[in-house]
């Protein structure tokens, strides 16, 4: 088992994930593997998306760039995609549209797990501090993430996390094959979990750990699902607690000797977790009307086409609020903080400190949650969307 548990946290199987995919340091493609046809070899760097050298301590790059070759295009572009449905473009888009056009208690339901998966993924990193892969051998194509530790790969979390509490959360409510729910789930996790082999970010035991991690505590929290759910929308503590607890703990996120961006990230998270959850309560006081109704059911015979258009127009119209209310809050927040502590609103370093970190994220992403879930309902009712 200690001999397995090593080979699982080598870079070696993950370096071999990636020849057999087609991704080759530039210099070291070897032969039998044609580029793809109709599109030429082309050797990347880190300038163009690229991967860092990566320290050997997991702690990022050391100032140099890492050249590759990609020999099939299939595989780059595919598990490029997967590994954007672990980030923040993913979470912003499809979490938000589960609020609007599926049904409110599945979209709270995903919330709700997904900020504590996360969390818990996240400090885990910190506490644990494990290494990511090697580079050499491995090539390694992201750079920003490259500065945090890898066990667990919180990416193999947020995806087991979110694709199976969509299943679990809906597979009563709509009429749809279980079958095909399942295969969907696996199938979007596995990508996502195979994406963070393929870019070199982390070791197969890294994502191992990450699914089951994700798993154990979907277990462990569904008998709570409706007890939470019921809490969250009735107590008239809620819009407090919602706040502050994710305050104190992303104050209180643990310290490492140099700067990684899972604080930050863990924040972002968080905040809009907590937005959200007011909007929840408000929506709840209130009887924010749901966009589902009895006779919708997740079915292709359902799905005409003014349904769609609808369905679209709410998408781009919650989209554009979202994004315009992240820019506004991110250049309010950020200006007050800026003033607040005497820094040049470009100096990196500051907006890194504790003192502004924190504050800037976390307002800045709870007003997107709660414009989420409070402003663009509102504005699809106004706009005769619902």
């Amino acid at each position: 088992m200690s001999r397995l548990l090593c080979s699982l946290r080598s870079s070696q199987p993950v370096a071999r994930f990636q020849r057999c995919c087609g991704l080759f340091p530039a210099g070291e493609e070897g032969p039998g593997d044609p580029a793809e046809p109709g599109r030429p070899d082309r050797a990347r760097d880190g300038a163009g998306g690229g991967a860092p050298s990566g320290a050997r301590s997991g702690r990022g790059p050391q100032g140099c760039v890492q050249k590759y070759v990609v020999k099939n295009y299939f595989y780059y572009y595919l598990f490029k995609f997967s590994a954007a449905l672990g980030e923040e473009v993913f979470y912003i888009t499809f979490l938000p549209f589960t609020y609007w056009n599926i049904d409110h208690s599945v979209s709270r339901r995903m919330i709700i797990i997904w900020s504590i998966v996360m969390y818990i993924g996240q400090v885990s990193k910190d506490i644990l501090k494990w290494p990511r892969p090697l580079s050499p051998p491995v090539v390694k194509l992201e750079r920003r993430t490259d500065a945090e530790y890898g066990m667990p790969s919180t990416h193999a979390m947020a995806a087991t996390a979110i694709s199976f509490s969509f299943l679990i959360a809906t597979m009563n409510q709509y009429k749809y094959p279980f079958e095909l729910g399942l295969t969907g789930a696996f199938v979007f996790s596995s990508l996502v979990c195979l994406s963070r082999l393929y870019t070199g970010m982390h070791t197969v035991l890294d994502v191992i750990g990450g699914a089951l991690i994700s798993a154990v505590l979907l277990v462990l929290l569904y008998p709570a699902w409706d007890f939470i759910d019921h809490l969250l929308l009735t107590s008239p503590f809620c819009p407090l607690l919602s706040i502050a607890v994710p305050l104190v703990l992303c104050y209180n996120y643990p310290k490492l000797d140099y700067y990684s961006p899972t604080r930050a990230d863990t924040t972002t998270i968080l905040g809009a977790g907590a937005g959200a959850t007011v909007g929840f309560w408000l929506n709840n006081q209130y009887a924010a009307p749901a966009y589902t109704s009895e006779n919708f059911q997740l079915g292709f015979p359902l799905i005409t086409g003014t349904i769609l258009m609808v369905v679209l127009a709410r998408f781009f119209v919650g989209i554009c609020i979202i994004l315009l209310t992240r820019q506004l809050m991110k250049n309010v927040v950020l200006g007050m903080l800026c003033y607040r502590y005497k820094f040049p609103i470009g100096d990196l370093e500051a907006r890194r400190r504790l003192e502004v970190e924190v504050p800037y994220k976390f307002i800045t992403y709870s007003s997107v949650g709660f414009s989420a879930t409070v402003i663009v309902p509102l504005l699809h009712q106004l706009l005769g969307l619902i």
